[in-house]
């Protein structure tokens, strides 16, 4: 069976409090109605002032997810790193770990923003440095014993639910994510379907001796929107899609990958698609991730087409969901 994702990053570029608020209660009643209809995973992510009001606090937006369902899971891919501080994090994620029984799976990455550092004052030439001493200090903090952090003793409580630790995946695209990942005995997530990174990263696992497994994205992963017209949604909101396509592209993301400058040719590069129920199913694809509220998508439109997936594709996909904590590498 394919595996089942609902994204949310709450960006909205004409946003006011009041309809960010509206915005962000309709993500949890969408995540509760995934989680009801046995949707595998909700995805959000992390980026720092952003004029489209992308989302800063993944953490926060989980443990709202968390209260509101019984047994999706929360994918937060990616974190920036460096820009945490290690101790408080290992804590978040704990608590985070024991209120949800499982089921949070955190992805850490090192960004690739280098404004989003100057503005919280980090050193962008340490971020390799200080990711290290991030994931360190993670997996020494979930063991619940003393250790040394920057020549003090610290203790980290409580512990997490999840043994040995909660799932914690080193993300990126680059020879240095893999090696940390291998060194550290951590799956890796590569953020694009790249076979020889994963291959390097298996003979890192060998030099280290340690075990390890890939998360990485099939080679064609679109993002998805469920609709019984597709021409009618490209007509009238395929504005949304292509702004945040064009904000990837600003920042010169590697996670999504598109040169259009127009709606039209940012359909027909086939990254964002407009399906309708047996469109979507004719894909054949390995994962599923819907985008309801893409760039500042109306909330009833991603209602819509999130009621579409769980009610003309689920079914007919036999799709059971996932257990807390099970995913597929």
């Amino acid at each position: 069976m394919p595996f089942t994702v609902v994204r949310f990053n709450l960006v909205d570029p004409r946003a006011t409090p009041e309809s960010l608020s509206e915005r962000y209660r309709a993500a949890l009643a969408m995540a509760a109605y995934a989680d009801a209809h046995g949707i595998d995973t909700v995805q959000t992510e992390e980026h720092h002032g952003v004029e489209n009001n992308w989302l800063p606090s993944p953490f926060t937006f989980a443990g709202a997810v968390f209260g509101a369902t019984e047994r999706i899971a929360v994918t937060v891919s990616a974190i920036i790193g460096p820009l945490h501080d290690p101790l408080r994090l290992a804590e978040d994620i704990a608590v985070l770990d024991l209120l949800s029984g499982g089921r949070l799976v955190t992805v850490a990455g090192i960004g690739y923003r280098p404004e989003e550092y100057e503005e919280r004052g980090v050193d962008w030439g340490r971020r390799g440095r200080l990711q290290d001493l991030l994931l360190e200090t993670l997996l020494a903090a979930w063991t619940g014993e003393p250790f040394t952090y920057r020549g003090r003793t610290v203790r980290v409580t409580p512990r997490p639910f999840t043994r040995p630790h909660p799932l914690l995946l080193v993300g990126g695209s680059s020879r240095a994510a893999a090696r940390r990942a291998a060194r550290l005995g951590l799956p890796f997530f590569p953020s694009a379907h790249l076979p020889e990174l994963e291959a390097y990263y298996r003979e890192r696992c060998a030099e280290y001796g340690t075990e390890g497994w890939t998360m990485m994205p099939a080679e064609e992963t679109p993002l998805l929107h469920l609709s019984e017209d597709p021409d009618r949604t490209w007509a009238e909101h395929g504005e949304h899609f292509l702004h945040e396509a064009r904000t990837y592209a600003s920042w010169q993301s590697k996670d999504i990958r598109s040169a259009a400058t127009t709606v039209a040719e940012l359909r027909a590069e086939g990254v964002y698609r407009v399906v309708t129920p047996d469109e979507c199913l004719a894909l054949g694809l390995e994962s599923l991730v819907l985008h309801p509220l893409c760039g500042g998508m109306p909330v009833e439109e991603g209602r819509r087409s999130l009621r579409l997936f769980c009610d003309g594709v689920l079914p007919r996909l036999g799709a059971q969901g996932l257990g807390p904590g099970q995913f597929r590498g």
